[in-house]
Protein backbone atom coordinates (compact mmCIF):
# COMPACT_ATOMS: atom_id res chain seq x y z
CA UNK A 1 0.00 0.00 0.00
CA UNK A 2 1.07 3.27 -1.14
CA UNK A 3 0.39 6.81 0.32
CA UNK A 4 1.47 9.76 0.26
CA UNK A 5 1.34 11.69 3.56
CA UNK A 6 1.75 15.89 3.75
CA UNK A 7 3.88 16.94 6.59
CA UNK A 8 3.69 20.87 7.32
CA UNK A 9 5.16 21.50 4.23
CA UNK A 10 6.64 18.70 2.86
CA UNK A 11 4.95 15.41 0.92
CA UNK A 12 6.55 12.55 1.57
CA UNK A 13 5.56 9.65 -0.59
CA UNK A 14 5.40 6.15 2.14
CA UNK A 15 5.17 2.73 0.99
CA UNK A 16 4.29 -0.49 3.14
CA UNK A 17 6.82 -3.03 1.78
CA UNK A 18 6.21 -6.14 4.25
CA UNK A 19 4.55 -6.64 7.66
CA UNK A 20 4.98 -9.47 9.96
CA UNK A 21 2.74 -8.59 13.37
CA UNK A 22 4.91 -5.44 14.82
CA UNK A 23 7.76 -5.12 12.22
CA UNK A 24 7.23 -3.45 9.62
CA UNK A 25 9.51 -2.71 6.35
CA UNK A 26 8.63 0.75 4.61
CA UNK A 27 9.77 2.61 2.11
CA UNK A 28 9.89 6.99 2.48
CA UNK A 29 11.02 8.54 -0.70
CA UNK A 30 12.98 5.60 -1.63
CA UNK A 31 14.20 4.89 1.47
CA UNK A 32 14.19 1.83 3.38
CA UNK A 33 13.35 1.69 7.00
CA UNK A 34 13.08 -1.64 9.27
CA UNK A 35 10.97 -0.56 12.33
CA UNK A 36 9.05 -1.79 15.13
CA UNK A 37 5.80 -0.75 15.62
CA UNK A 38 3.53 -1.14 18.92
CA UNK A 39 0.55 0.71 19.77
CA UNK A 40 1.00 1.62 23.77
CA UNK A 41 -2.39 2.87 23.98
CA UNK A 42 -5.15 4.20 21.65
CA UNK A 43 -3.08 6.89 19.46
CA UNK A 44 0.30 6.66 21.28
CA UNK A 45 2.88 4.20 19.51
CA UNK A 46 5.89 2.97 20.44
CA UNK A 47 8.56 2.99 17.19
CA UNK A 48 12.02 1.12 17.22
CA UNK A 49 14.50 1.96 14.51
CA UNK A 50 17.91 0.79 14.63
CA UNK A 51 17.98 0.48 18.26
CA UNK A 52 16.35 3.86 19.15
CA UNK A 53 12.80 3.91 20.66
CA UNK A 54 10.36 7.05 19.16
CA UNK A 55 7.01 7.62 21.29
CA UNK A 56 4.66 9.12 19.06
CA UNK A 57 0.98 10.45 19.71
CA UNK A 58 -1.61 10.95 16.99
CA UNK A 59 -4.90 13.03 17.76
CA UNK A 60 -7.04 12.86 14.95
CA UNK A 61 -8.47 16.30 13.68
CA UNK A 62 -11.94 16.89 12.70
CA UNK A 63 -11.09 15.67 9.24
CA UNK A 64 -10.04 11.81 9.76
CA UNK A 65 -7.27 12.18 7.33
CA UNK A 66 -5.45 14.57 9.32
CA UNK A 67 -3.37 14.64 12.46
CA UNK A 68 -1.77 16.44 15.18
CA UNK A 69 1.67 14.14 15.72
CA UNK A 70 3.42 15.11 18.96
CA UNK A 71 7.03 13.99 18.99
CA UNK A 72 9.07 14.08 22.35
CA UNK A 73 10.27 17.45 20.66
CA UNK A 74 8.75 18.54 17.91
CA UNK A 75 4.89 18.51 16.74
CA UNK A 76 3.53 17.86 13.00
CA UNK A 77 0.51 18.55 11.38
CA UNK A 78 0.08 15.73 8.76
CA UNK A 79 -2.28 14.78 6.09
CA UNK A 80 -3.11 11.47 4.57
CA UNK A 81 -3.71 11.68 0.91
CA UNK A 82 -4.76 8.68 -0.58
CA UNK A 83 -6.11 7.99 -3.63
CA UNK A 84 -10.00 9.33 -2.60
CA UNK A 85 -8.03 12.68 -1.23
CA UNK A 86 -6.55 13.36 -4.65
CA UNK A 87 -9.61 12.43 -6.07
CA UNK A 88 -11.46 15.34 -4.27
CA UNK A 89 -8.68 17.31 -4.46
CA UNK A 90 -8.58 17.09 -8.53
CA UNK A 91 -12.61 16.98 -8.30
CA UNK A 92 -12.61 20.65 -6.58
CA UNK A 93 -9.91 22.12 -9.23
CA UNK A 94 -11.93 20.60 -12.27
CA UNK A 95 -14.78 22.25 -10.86
CA UNK A 96 -12.45 25.59 -10.95
CA UNK A 97 -10.82 25.42 -14.11
CA UNK A 98 -11.91 24.85 -17.53
CA UNK A 99 -9.90 22.37 -18.99
CA UNK A 100 -9.40 21.30 -22.70
CA UNK A 101 -8.94 17.57 -22.01
CA UNK A 102 -10.84 15.29 -19.32
CA UNK A 103 -9.17 12.89 -17.19
CA UNK A 104 -9.31 10.67 -14.02
CA UNK A 105 -6.92 11.35 -11.38
CA UNK A 106 -7.09 8.38 -10.45
CA UNK A 107 -6.85 4.52 -12.05
CA UNK A 108 -9.35 2.45 -12.99
CA UNK A 109 -11.69 1.15 -15.91
CA UNK A 110 -13.54 3.05 -19.04
CA UNK A 111 -17.35 1.88 -18.60
CA UNK A 112 -18.53 3.70 -21.18
CA UNK A 113 -18.37 6.47 -23.64
CA UNK A 114 -21.86 7.63 -24.78
CA UNK A 115 -19.83 10.47 -27.54
CA UNK A 116 -17.94 10.02 -30.80
CA UNK A 117 -15.41 12.28 -31.93
CA UNK A 118 -17.59 15.51 -33.62
CA UNK A 119 -20.29 15.38 -31.09
CA UNK A 120 -21.24 18.68 -30.28
CA UNK A 121 -22.16 18.13 -26.54
CA UNK A 122 -23.85 20.61 -24.25
CA UNK A 123 -22.76 22.22 -20.88
CA UNK A 124 -23.30 18.96 -18.25
CA UNK A 125 -23.40 16.37 -20.83
CA UNK A 126 -21.70 13.12 -19.61
CA UNK A 127 -18.74 12.38 -21.55
CA UNK A 128 -16.62 9.32 -19.95
CA UNK A 129 -17.78 7.28 -17.47
CA UNK A 130 -15.07 5.79 -15.44
CA UNK A 131 -15.24 2.95 -12.18
CA UNK A 132 -12.56 3.29 -9.69
CA UNK A 133 -12.45 2.14 -6.34
CA UNK A 134 -15.54 0.34 -6.91
CA UNK A 135 -17.64 3.31 -7.70
CA UNK A 136 -18.50 5.16 -11.16
CA UNK A 137 -17.76 8.37 -12.02
CA UNK A 138 -19.32 10.41 -14.64
CA UNK A 139 -17.38 12.69 -16.35
CA UNK A 140 -19.03 15.75 -17.68
CA UNK A 141 -17.78 19.35 -20.24
CA UNK A 142 -18.91 22.25 -18.13
CA UNK A 143 -19.69 24.33 -21.01
CA UNK A 144 -20.58 23.63 -24.61
CA UNK A 145 -17.90 22.09 -26.50
CA UNK A 146 -16.97 19.89 -29.78
CA UNK A 147 -15.67 16.26 -28.86
CA UNK A 148 -12.00 16.51 -30.83
CA UNK A 149 -10.61 12.94 -29.77
CA UNK A 150 -11.46 9.84 -27.41
CA UNK A 151 -7.81 8.29 -26.47
CA UNK A 152 -9.56 5.26 -24.87
CA UNK A 153 -12.41 2.77 -25.34
CA UNK A 154 -14.65 0.87 -23.71
CA UNK A 155 -13.17 -1.88 -21.27
CA UNK A 156 -9.57 0.08 -21.12
CA UNK A 157 -7.66 0.12 -17.85
CA UNK A 158 -6.41 3.36 -17.32
CA UNK A 159 -3.90 5.19 -15.18
CA UNK A 160 -4.27 8.03 -13.14
CA UNK A 161 -4.46 11.48 -14.85
CA UNK A 162 -4.19 10.07 -18.06
CA UNK A 163 -5.89 11.97 -20.85
CA UNK A 164 -8.93 10.35 -21.69
CA UNK A 165 -11.50 12.96 -24.28
CA UNK A 166 -9.95 15.91 -26.19
CA UNK A 167 -12.55 18.59 -26.22
CA UNK A 168 -12.26 22.31 -27.95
Amino acid sequence: MSLEIKIDDRTANISFLESDGAKLKIDIDGKKYNVDVVMVKKGVYSIIHKGISYNVELIENKNSKKYIVNTLYKTYDIEIIDAESKYLKRKKQDDSEDESFISSPMPGKIVKIPVKAGDKVKAGDTVIIVSAMKMESEYKVKKDRIIKDIRVKEGDIIDGDQVLVVVE
